[in-house]
């Protein structure tokens, strides 16, 4: 959970929640922030459920009293707290970040440079040159 807030602080769950009406209006288990954080962890890990995600989220929290809900409590949580606070979040961190490079005026981006190399056979020279080929008009 600490390198999750890191990433997402706070302040921007908060926002989120605050901009699309989504703040609990009484004291749950599961309060929305908390149920944010756990569907962003649930797509760091997609392959399992989210008991098991939540056993994750909750593991470097040794010494606090942190709630046991079971299957169908979390997913009622992430009914309640529905899609849009995860849209008005991205809203909120999407584009460069503060500070970031630019070049004369212009944002300084990574690209992948990915090749493909492929055997030099007569059969593969002969694919390249039939695609190659335009139909006459």
């Amino acid at each position: 959970m600490g390198e999750l807030t890191q990433i997402v602080g706070f302040d921007l769950v908060d926002a989120a929640l605050e901009v699309t009406g989504s703040v609990q209006a009484r004291v749950r288990t599961l309060p929305s922030r908390v149920v944010v954080y756990l569907l962003l962890a649930g797509a760091l890990f997609e392959g399992i459920g989210y008991r098991q995600v939540w056993a994750r989220l909750c593991a470097g929290l040794s010494g606090i009293a942190v709630a046991a809900p079971g299957s169908s409590a979390l997913a009622q949580a992430r009914r309640r707290v529905g899609v849009k606070p995860l849209q008005a979040l991205f809203d909120l961190v999407r584009g460069p970040a503060a500070g970031a490079a630019r070049w004369r005026g212009l944002l300084v981006c990574a690209i992948d440079g990915t090749a493909l190399f492929t055997p030099d056979t007569p059969a593969e020279r002969g694919r390249s040159r039939a695609s190659d080929r335009r139909p006459q008009r």
